[in-house]
């Protein structure tokens, strides 16, 4: 089984104007409402691809119930924590460019993130669970660590998708997968990458740190895969990027959903690359269908 867990989700609110009037009246062009979440992003993705997963996390008050049903709707599993506080609301507004205004995320109490601990008792060898996204401030900065401690004693597989130290602490934790894009990669290790080569060169450090497979997303220029025996560059096909939320996601989702079915890093790379590009060219995340008719698009070199 696969477990996707979504500590921080959030109703995606995506607003569109023509004109924005700062201080103001600005009229809607368009507007629509999304489940959000990194760990719920990958679960809707997997869903596609007919990869087996329950979604975990927190959700709370009306939007919570929102998220809820939507994911309901779309025939996912799911098994979240009902919280207290509300979850909260993510504002992506269009006007050429995209801002995004991320709330905060709700108080969670310790009996609330104890009942999230308990829900990983039951997790058996060969169980994958995929840790996204931010974490509530209520949580503490080390609960990425408790969850991981966790897994690793029921012998379970873990994926994170963070940045800065909550990464550097979860190398040591052997993962199986991390997919930092260029600009964390980079911050991590305070440095400037500049070339395809010097991606290269600090995605072996996170392997050299602790992590089985390395994913590193750099926009335009494609993705590198960075494995124990090889480096691998995928170039994305050619689209017109319409929304830069939950690309990276659909690609971790991708990436397993293949893992776990066919147990090649390669085919499993391919299926990534072509789910986060079907994604960034589309309103909402990629459907089966635009995943596969990226498939024999997505061009992958040996480095």
């Amino acid at each position: 089984m696969i477990y996707t867990i979504t500590l921080n989700p959030s109703v995606d609110y995506i607003v569109e104007v023509e004109q924005l009037n700062i201080g103001g009246l600005s009229r809607m062009k368009r507007d629509l409402k999304l489940p959000g979440g990194k760990g719920i992003n990958v679960s809707r993705v997997l869903n596609q691809l007919g990869a087996e997963n329950t979604a975990l996390g927190f959700l709370g008050g009306f939007t919570g119930r929102y998220v809820k049903d939507k994911l309901q709707e779309e025939q996912l599993v799911t098994d979240f924590v009902t919280i207290a506080s509300d979850t909260r609301i993510n504002i992506k507004l269009k006007h050429g460019e995209e801002t995004e205004i991320n709330g905060l995320g709700p108080d969670i109490s310790e009996a609330e993130a104890e009942q999230l601990l308990q829900k990983l008792s039951g997790l058996r060898e060969q169980d994958i669970v995929i840790l996204s996204g931010s974490v509530p401030p209520s949580l503490g900065e080390d609960f990425y660590e408790r969850l991981i401690q966790v897994i690793k004693q029921r012998g379970a597989e873990f994926v994170i998708d963070t940045t800065g130290e909550a990464l550097r602490q979860a190398l040591k934790h052997r993962p199986l997968l991390v997919k930092p894009n260029h600009h964390e990669l980079a911050e991590l290790y305070d440095a400037q990458l500049n070339t395809i080569e010097d991606v290269a060169v600090y995605g072996r450090k996170l392997l050299k740190a602790g992590a089985t497979n390395v994913l590193v997303s750099m926009a335009a220029e494609g993705a590198l895969l960075i494995t124990d025996s090889a480096v691998y560059h995928a170039k994305v096909p050619a689209g017109q990027v319409k929304n830069s939320v939950g690309a990276g996601d659909s690609m971790i989702a991708g990436f397993v959903g293949t893992l776990v079915q066919t147990g090649d890093p390669l085919a499993a790379f391919r299926t990534g690359v072509a789910a986060g590009s079907a994604t960034a060219f589309t309103d909402d995340l990629a459907t089966k269908e635009q995943i596969e008719a990226l498939l024999p698009k997505v061009v992958i070199s040996r480095q």
